[in-house]
């Protein structure tokens, strides 16, 4: 594998000649280089991945409602107080769902799931993407301009209402309704987005690296190593990108504009699902079936509280205005209901 600093061999597949800085997170320090035309894609490693998580041997924490089958991707959203789920049901057809209603079989299958708070989700999709409207339960399938036959893999809403799409192929393209605003083609493949005001952040697992892309979404702002095999990655209210290091076993949180890595704590379970809270960071622990929140504003991040969760806690959702974590299962156990999340396990509690 070529040890060069990722931007380097980034810039090489662009056929770029812009000098730029590079970081590896074990020794944090900074290194830049010329690029020269290459014709290959940046090398990769064996992407991260949740760990199988073992039978659940006491009960959850929280509340615990059903799902048709194992859960992809969530979101919540305010407008309509519902969590929507994306997954697949007991004939492996995909599905989104709100936990309590009749699941809305998708017309196509979907990668990834972003909302806008206002009662519309969209999910990524070949071609293009998928509008749920979540109070009337309908799907509208939206084709993105000259992209009927790329595979979309991750999907994010900037503050200014343009999608940003990231595809198998590794580009991310900003998208307004149907028309293309722009196509930046600079990874080995888009595994996540997350959207910081108009700035995104991109998740290459491959390359176990964040990039922040400029708000024109025509260039690289900054790129950094990320841990020893990262695998989703999340914004929060605060500004901030958290991002959960499977194989190195840690939560990795970073400031944006510029991207820089801020905190890191350990999460000795093989971590995996992720997402933020204007009073904790939440990260699950896919190998000992637990959720663990940090808090992380004294600049050290510190374990606040951990919950016994559902078996494979593969994702996670959070509605700050009642303090309520979802935990969604992989496996098809459903999804787990935590209210006033912050304040820790009840008696008898974990």
């Amino acid at each position: 594998m070529d040890h060069r600093p990722i931007i380097c061999r980034r810039r090489e597949y662009q056929k770029r000649a812009t000098r730029f800085a590079a970081a590896a997170l074990t020794v944090g320090a900074l290194a830049s280089c010329s690029s020269h035309p290459a014709d290959t894609p940046p090398p990769t490693i064996s992407p991260g991945r949740a760990a199988v998580s073992p039978a659940v041997t006491g009960a959850p924490d929280g509340v615990m409602r059903a799902l048709p089958g194992p859960g992809t991707g969530a979101t919540y959203d305010a407008s309509t107080s519902s969590l929507v789920v994306l997954g697949t049901d007991g004939a492996k057809r995909p599905v989104v769902t709100v936990p309590g209603t009749t699941p809305v079989v998708l017309p196509a299958a979907a990668t990834g799931v972003t909302g806008d708070g206002a009662g519309t989700a969209f999910l990524a999709t070949r071609g293009g993407y998928l509008r749920f409207d979540i109070g009337k339960r309908t799907v509208q399938q939206v084709s993105v301009d000259g992209q009927a036959n790329t595979d979309f893999t991750a999907i994010a809403r900037r503050a200014d209402g343009k999608l940003a799409l990231g595809t198998a192929d590794g580009a991310v393209l900003i998208v307004d309704g149907t028309a293309v605003q722009s196509r930046l083609k600079a990874f080995a493949r888009v595994d996540g987005l997350a959207a910081q005001g108009n700035t995104v952040v991109v998740l290459d697992r491959g390359q176990t690296s964040v990039t922040e892309v400029n708000a024109a979404g025509t260039d690289v702002a900054q790129a950094l190593r990320a841990g020893e095999g990262a695998t989703n990655l999340a914004a929060d209210s605060a500004g901030r990108v958290l991002v959960a290091d499977t194989r190195g076993d840690g939560l990795l949180v970073f400031g944006t504009t510029p991207l820089m890595l801020r905190q890191q704590a350990p999460s000795r379970g093989a971590p995996y699902g992720v997402v933020g809270s204007s009073k904790l960071a939440w990260v699950s622990e896919t190998a000992v079936n637990s959720v663990v929140g940090y808090d992380l504003s004294t600049g050290i991040p510190v374990e606040k509280v951990r919950y016994r969760t559902v078996q494979q806690p593969d994702v996670l959702a959070f509605d700050d205005r009642t303090g309520t974590l979802f935990v969604v299962s992989g496996s098809g156990a459903g999804v787990q209901v935590i209210a006033n999340a912050a304040a820790g396990p009840g008696p008898g509690g974990h």
